[in-house]
């Protein structure tokens, strides 16, 4: 655990109380909003708070990793069971892995034998979600249907599906039955475009390369992105040092910046709008991972 004082964490209680607040608020008054309003803001709190998730499974705000992981186990966007996100992302912290789609379960490549495996469909599908346009539109269905119909169900333990149920089951209750929110509307409004909003992030973060040190990219000035996916943008910083809190990355990238980049080759966005110039249309890797052994050093 790095060590930055734990009474400079008002930050993230701040953000937790205004997620989780803001939720609340948004679902309560729902109806009485206009739709143009109503999902953009669910929209953004429910991308938020995967990404207050992220910041939790950390270490912060407290030193108790239960009450963290408590703090982020409500599941507004229904699809996705805390821990095995958590437990996926610790995974994917194993920087000799990235992006190698055997070890690392975060990985957006195919292997050269799943590819060889998969039919036109497929490969269509995961060229297109390697594309900014295709991640925002068919990205959430295809993260959903690998956690509920592919791997995912086998390899997660039966209690953490119930203690999801249980999370999935309050938090309707609370936008059907008592908000009165038609659970599709809050399914695409929030849940889904929610979740593309958060895939933005995720696209320009890592790509295949031969050393380690090569694979993790960074955006810079993130602008209202950097907020909603609380700095880590900055993703080299990141994967170097990940018990930084969100709020003290935007500092320590400026000190650091020049060191963390000196030998590197992995990618430097100028923001959010260059990764859409580059990867709108056009796929950031349109076959299958370049090779696992050779990425090992």
């Amino acid at each position: 655990m790095h060590d930055f004082d734990r009474r400079r964490e008002a930050p993230t209680w701040i953000l937790i109380f205004t997620i989780y607040g803001g939720w609340v608020a948004l679902t309560w008054y729902w109806r009485a909003l206009p739709i143009w309003v109503a999902a953009p803001a669910g929209a953004w709190l429910c991308a938020w708070h995967m990404s207050l998730q992220h910041e939790l499974m950390h270490g912060h705000p407290t030193r108790s990793a239960r009450i963290n992981d408590a703090l982020a186990w409500p599941p507004l966007s229904l699809w996705l069971p805390y821990p095995v996100y958590r437990d996926e992302h610790r995974l994917h912290h194993r920087d000799v892995y990235l992006t190698d789609p055997l070890e690392d379960p975060e990985s957006t490549y195919m292997s050269a034998e799943a590819w060889a495996r998969a039919g036109r469909v497929r490969r269509w599908m995961h060229v297109a979600c390697n594309t900014l346009m295709g991640r925002l539109l068919l990205g959430p269905a295809r993260a959903m249907g690998v956690l509920w119909l592919g791997t995912g169900r086998g390899r997660v333990a039966g209690r953490v599906w119930l203690g999801h149920a249980a999370g999935v089951g309050i938090v309707l209750l609370w936008v059907w039955g008592v908000c009165r929110i038609d659970p599709l509307t809050y399914g695409a409004c929030c849940v889904y475009a929610g979740t593309a909003l958060s895939m933005i992030r995720s696209l320009a973060e890592h790509r295949a390369a031969p050393r380690p040190e090569d694979r993790t990219g960074v955006v810079e000035h993130a602008g209202l992105l950097g907020l909603l996916f609380l700095n880590n943008n900055l993703h080299v910083l990141h994967h170097e040092r990940p018990s930084i809190p969100w709020y003290a990355l935007p500092a320590e990238w400026r000190r650091a910046r020049v060191g963390l980049l000196a030998g590197r080759c992995g990618p430097v966005y100028r923001g959010y709008l260059d990764v859409a110039a580059r990867y709108a249309w056009r796929p950031q890797h349109p076959g299958p991972h370049p090779g696992t052994a050779s990425l090992v050093s």
